[in-house]
């Protein structure tokens, strides 16, 4: 009894400590799932809107052209490695332009609810609501272009 009265400061220190830990823990897994969901929405508003999809990858291309385009006059790069990162910049533009918004909303959603739970955080919830809406759209579009799709396929 005498261990525990001398120990008192240190067993309180520990017990905040232990607290705090699970508070950070807590913090960052409901931050998580807020990033995921606003993601999962960004997708889904570009599927809604293709040109804010298309400006935005456009931006993206330009601000990587620009650091080619540095690297190259400082003759870090030769005109071949230039082409060639060049090409692999529009490549992956126009990719990321063929590829469906709707399967990275889901895929995002999904990430919220799967990852990022427990808590069950406001985000997490809204990302659950949504979750099936969008897959369904998404199994939509696929069948749209003639493809046959089962809902284990796009597990």
């Amino acid at each position: 009894m005498n261990w525990l009265i001398k120990s008192y400061k240190k067993i309180i220190l520990i017990l905040i400590g232990i607290i705090l830990v699970y508070l950070a823990i807590y913090i960052d897994v409901v931050l998580r799932a807020k990033a995921a969901y606003y993601n999962a929405e960004k997708y889904l508003d570009w599927h809604y809107h293709p040109e804010k999809k298309e400006k935005y990858l456009q931006e993206e291309f330009e601000r990587e052209k620009k650091k080619l385009d540095k690297l190259f006059s400082k003759g870090k790069l030769s005109q071949e490695e230039y082409n060639i990162q060049l090409e692999l910049l529009e490549f992956n533009k126009q990719r990321q332009l063929q590829e469906s918004s709707l399967k990275y909303a889901y895929i995002w959603y999904k990430t919220a609810v799967e990852l990022f739970s427990p808590p069950q955080s406001k985000w997490v919830k809204l990302a659950k609501q949504k979750m099936p809406i969008v897959k369904e759209l998404w199994k939509k579009e696929i069948e749209s272009k003639g493809y046959k799709v089962e809902d284990y396929m796009l597990e």
